[in-house]
């Protein structure tokens, strides 16, 4: 029989790994199919113009996400490989700077709010239940 703790970390662990899958679409949203109108259009963009001048920044933030994604997989290759605690610091420094990302993103323009939480809510549910599951 599994534990509550037990159960509170592989569900932490799926929310952060959920999480770093979300972010790695971002990414390919922003860094690789940038320049598709149902692209940039979901990250309001109204003209290929703003599309345009938004590109560089969009090309750029696409791969902050991909390297908080890659944090992710990296904690969990650590952790699963034996170290637990290098892999669970990692992995939930990863997860909490994506639930901080979305907070700035939402206190910096609560037009937002859909996006943050999109990109924010996984990562913060998981990394609570790992810390809750951890102690």
């Amino acid at each position: 029989m599994i534990s509550i703790s037990g159960i509170l970390l592989i569900l932490g662990i799926i929310f952060v790994a959920l999480a770093a899958v979300i972010h790695v679409v971002i990414f390919y949203f922003e860094s690789i199919a940038w320049a598709q109108p149902n692209v940039w259009k979901r990250f309001g963009m109204r003209s290929q113009q703003d599309a345009d001048v938004v590109k560089p920044m969009a090309f750029n933030q696409g791969f902050y996400n991909l390297f908080l994604a890659i944090g992710v997989a990296v904690g969990f290759i650590v952790w699963f490989s034996g170290n637990l605690d290098a892999g669970y610091g990692i992995t939930l420094f990863a997860a909490l700077s994506m639930a901080a990302a979305a907070t700035v993103l939402i206190l910096s323009n609560p037009k937002l709010a859909r996006a943050a939480l999109t990109q924010g809510a996984l990562p913060l549910v998981g990394s609570v239940l790992l810390i809750v599951a951890r102690f």
